[in-house]
């Protein structure tokens, strides 16, 4: 039997980012996001619901994040379910904690949109950043410039030919 553990979110920081440092020197980030859902009630009013959720970001991305991300941007993360599990040292109870771990992180809307700092001279997003298990960080991922628009057939043609790249 297959198994997939993928998650995908779009939303807004709720807090400043703190980045902090594993004894080995590697970056770990925590942040909290919203995730906001309309829908419609019964009566046919709006209806919006907000999800919190708890991501953690490991490596480069740690740092990227704790770099350009601050409450209020928005941010897209792909990335695993975990479930954290420990005994309360208080109330001696067994507690438990569901997860995001960050695989890929991707910032969204410049820098004018929901605060942010860092990237004052670009006045955009860095790129996309992938990074691979907790104990590493992988190089930037690369991404092929557009085709060249200098014809209108030449584009046409190149463009027919990236069926390949398409996701779904």
């Amino acid at each position: 039997m297959a198994n997939v553990n993928k998650v995908m979110l779009l939303g807004n920081i709720t807090r400043d980012l703190e980045v902090r440092y594993t004894p080995k020197g590697t970056a770990v980030c925590d942040l909290g996001m919203a995730v906001n859902r309309i829908r419609t009630g019964d009566n046919g009013e709006k209806i919006e619901e907000v999800t919190f959720v708890d991501v953690t970001l490991w490596g480069r991305q740690a740092e990227l994040a704790g770099q350009y991300l601050a409450k209020g941007r928005s941010v897209f993360i792909e990335g695993r379910l975990q479930l954290d599990q420990w005994d309360d040292k208080q109330t001696g109870q067994k507690r438990q904690r569901l997860r995001v771990v960050g695989e890929n992180m991707q910032f969204i809307g410049g820098q004018g949109q929901g605060g942010g700092g860092g990237n004052q001279g670009g006045g955009g997003s860095p790129p996309a950043q992938q990074s691979g298990p907790p104990q590493q960080s992988a190089p930037p991922q690369q991404s092929s410039p557009p085709p060249s628009n200098q014809g209108g057939a030449a584009a046409a043609d190149s463009f027919d030919n990236d069926d390949d790249d398409i996701p779904f």
